[in-house]
């Protein structure tokens, strides 16, 4: 079945990434940058966001994305697959050829969420493509790098702990396929450490979190997504546990606002939560949702909650993005959630 074309990002978020952004793109003038992850919900943001600002700016930089199936990414995205200045490169993350040429800048974004895999088909996803990829950053003359890591380094969060800094060191969990996703972050983010070290190679490691926006799946293991997706298809909403759970969402253009800015000025080698601070409950995320888009949405809820349980955890402290490098979260949920179902096609109540 051919997969079908997806619409253009609206022109006021790829705007709002431009204009926070506008002065550090000098450095990529003329120049090739390199990204991986990039037909994925993190990829497809920063493709189409460089080429947004590619033309605005008149740049004449090039962008070489690194993908598995080109010809399934020009179906999905042909807008990005047939921009002048974008490159597919064939290959798996962990094996890829180089392509010829310098890159002064990558950006490595594979890998940003669990798929349905083996513990060692993760960690190697992960730490081998980590590995190739500096490879390819130590031979091409490579003078920045952004690893988009993750929240999940830190393990579960402890009950008493509001929002995570970047400081926390969490106790080592099990081996299976999410612990595994986790212990391949942190793998990943030594390896930056241990190859670049004694070289001219600037590390910049973003420790994403949750996010919402177009291009985030909506039939996933993301709660928001799926409660979007609940209403577009006319369905309850349906929250699987008791809602009691907290969680925090940043929206696309912020995401790579902040990843862009990451890429051209974070200091190297220290870890920058990617998120927002501000949490709700899962279930006040539903009611969230069908207040945005369709008030008369049913809310069920599997389990009921346990009397004086203190509810888990997945909320970032943010704080060092902004004293480090001036980042901030600027659109708020309910603008999140209707600007990811409009993107869908939906119309949501006024």
């Amino acid at each position: 079945m051919t997969a079908k074309a997806l619409p253009p990002l609206a022109r006021r978020d790829l705007d709002l990434v431009l204009n926070e952004t506008r002065e550090m793109w000098e450095r990529a003038r003329g120049q090739r940058i390199f990204i991986t992850g990039g037909t994925g919900f993190f990829g497809c943001w920063l493709v189409e966001s460089f080429c947004h600002v590619n033309r605005e700016l008149q740049l004449e930089a090039q962008a070489t994305v690194l993908t598995r199936d080109p010809a399934k990414f020009a179906a999905k995205c042909p807008h990005l697959a047939n921009d002048g200045a974008i490159t597919l490169h064939e290959g798996d993350v962990r094996s890829f050829d180089f392509p010829e040429g310098e890159f002064p800048f990558i950006v490595h974004a594979a890998t940003e969420a669990v798929v349905q895999q083996s513990a060692d088909e993760v960690l190697s996803t992960i730490v081998d493509g980590t590995r190739r990829v500096l490879e390819f950053a130590k031979a091409r003359g490579t003078k920045r790098f952004l690893l988009t890591s993750s929240g999940a380094v830190y393990g579960r969060q402890p009950a008493e702990m509001t929002h995570v800094p970047e400081t926390y060191v969490p106790a080592p969990g099990e081996v299976d396929a999410v612990n595994a996703y986790s212990e391949g972050k942190r793998k990943a983010e030594a390896l930056c450490a241990e190859m670049t070290r004694g070289t001219e190679l600037e590390t910049a490691i973003a420790r994403c979190w949750a996010f919402c926006g177009p291009h985030l799946a909506l039939d996933a293991h993301f709660a928001i997504g799926n409660f979007i997706g609940d209403v577009l298809a006319g369905r309850p909403i349906a929250i699987g546990g008791d809602g009691t759970a907290r969680r925090s969402y940043l929206y696309a253009t912020d995401l790579i606002v902040w990843l862009w800015t990451m890429l051209f000025r974070a200091p190297a080698l220290v870890a920058i939560n990617v998120g927002s601070a501000r949490d709700v409950s899962i279930r006040e995320l539903a009611e969230t949702v069908a207040r945005t888009l369709a008030s008369r949405t049913e809310i069920q809820v599997a389990k009921h909650p346990i009397a004086g349980a203190a509810p888990a955890r997945y909320v970032p402290c943010v704080e060092r993005a902004e004293q480090l490098l001036g980042l901030r979260e600027t659109v708020p949920l309910e603008e999140q959630i209707r600007r990811t179902a409009e993107w869908h096609g939906f119309t949501p109540e006024r």
